[in-house]
């Protein structure tokens, strides 16, 4: 019988090969030969010809550093003053000492040195340094924010302060403190019924219980109203612990911080001269103090010849805006000093005390 051819052919591995080197071949058919223009490199830029270059001297260069200004090496046994003559005269320590003399200018002038602080300055222990100050007729007033009266009064009353917040406020125990909440709002209201300011109020209700606040010599407050000094209040309702508690009143913490807020507007209305230092606030003091320099201006007291500082350990918007640059665009000084607390104020403050002699 015939046999039937298949209607397909068999395709092998050969004649697989075949169709791809075919099919391969043909796409890789050369083009038909064409004439390609020729490729143009655009021409680079010649170099600057530096041969006539005007030169000078180096020594008649003037020059921001010196070997006279560099630091000397420290040497066991030394004093306080060696060490101070010894740093290099240069940036920061430029800084530090221009302050310094700005401060000690102000005080034998009889100016203002007016000091606002953040409460961290006081939480690292710096509330000896200052209050020493005042004593030694150096501050002529101290501006703070709410949380600082809460840690004055507490290391006035016990000793210590600083609760652990981490540990207290998922059982809702942060700022519960009961003679913190009790005793300092009752200060307050009493000071509002005195017609007192919030700092004063505080100051007194201290110095009335010397037997209840056996470390009264620490407090910034206390010592303000002792020696007449105004330490200014300035609140913000909300941000301090004491206004969680019942005996909060907000009519006394507003008329009280105002009153302080217009009593250092009339320090600082008098600074012509002076100082005015932003120790660790990074928004409620500098806010402040822009205002009572806008006020004092507004009536009539010129400010062009002040010397502002910012200290901190961070840079920030507003002190640097509204202390240092702001206030003295008119006329003045401003300087920023970086670094710790605990480390730049009593360098500071033993800075002023070698200025004096």
């Amino acid at each position: 019988p015939r046999r039937l051819q298949p209607a397909f052919k068999k395709v092998t591995s050969r004649s697989a090969t075949s169709c791809v080197n075919s099919s391969r071949n043909s796409s890789l058919a050369k083009p038909p030969d064409r004439q390609r223009p020729p490729v143009t490199t655009p021409s680079l830029i010649a170099p600057i010809n530096v041969t006539d270059l005007t030169t000078y001297p180096l020594k008649k260069r003037h020059s921001k550093v010196r070997i006279s200004d560099f630091a000397s090496p420290w040497r066991r046994g030394g004093s306080f003053s060696q060490f101070y003559r010894s740093l290099p005269d240069i940036l920061g320590v430029k800084s530090l000492r221009a302050v310094a003399k700005a401060m000690v200018k102000a005080h034998r002038k009889g100016r203002p040195v007016i000091v606002g602080l953040g409460a961290h300055v006081i939480k690292v222990g710096l509330s000896p340094i200052l209050v020493d100050l005042m004593q030694q007729g150096i501050l002529s007033a101290v501006a703070m924010n709410g949380a600082g009266i809460i840690h004055d009064f507490e290391l006035a009353l016990m000793g210590h302060t600083s609760e652990e917040v981490d540990a207290e406020i998922d059982e809702g125990r942060f700022g519960m403190a009961e003679e913190t909440g009790r005793m300092l709002n009752e200060a307050i209201i009493r000071g509002a019924h005195d017609r007192e300011g919030l700092g004063e109020s505080i100051g007194h209700y201290i110095n009335r219980r010397q037997g209840q606040f056996p470390h009264r010599g620490t407090s910034i407050l206390a010592t303000g109203a002792k020696l007449g000094i105004p330490v200014t209040v300035h609140v913000a309702i909300g941000t301090d612990i004491i206004h969680m508690h019942p005996a909060a009143d907000g009519a006394a913490i507003g008329a009280t911080s105002l009153l302080d807020f217009r009593r250092l507007a009339a320090v600082v209305s008098g600074m012509e001269g002076g100082v005015y230092l932003n120790l660790g606030s990074a928004v409620i003091l500098p806010e402040v103090f822009l205002k009572t320099v806008s006020l004092g201006r507004n009536l009539g007291h010129h400010l062009t010849n002040i010397t502002t500082v910012d200290m901190d350990f961070l840079a920030h918007y507003r002190p640097l805006t509204n202390v240092v640059r702001r206030p003295t665009q008119k006329g003045g000084k401003g300087y920023s000093l970086i670094g710790h607390h605990e480390i730049m104020v009593p360098l500071l403050a033993a800075a002023v005390y070698e200025e004096l002699g």
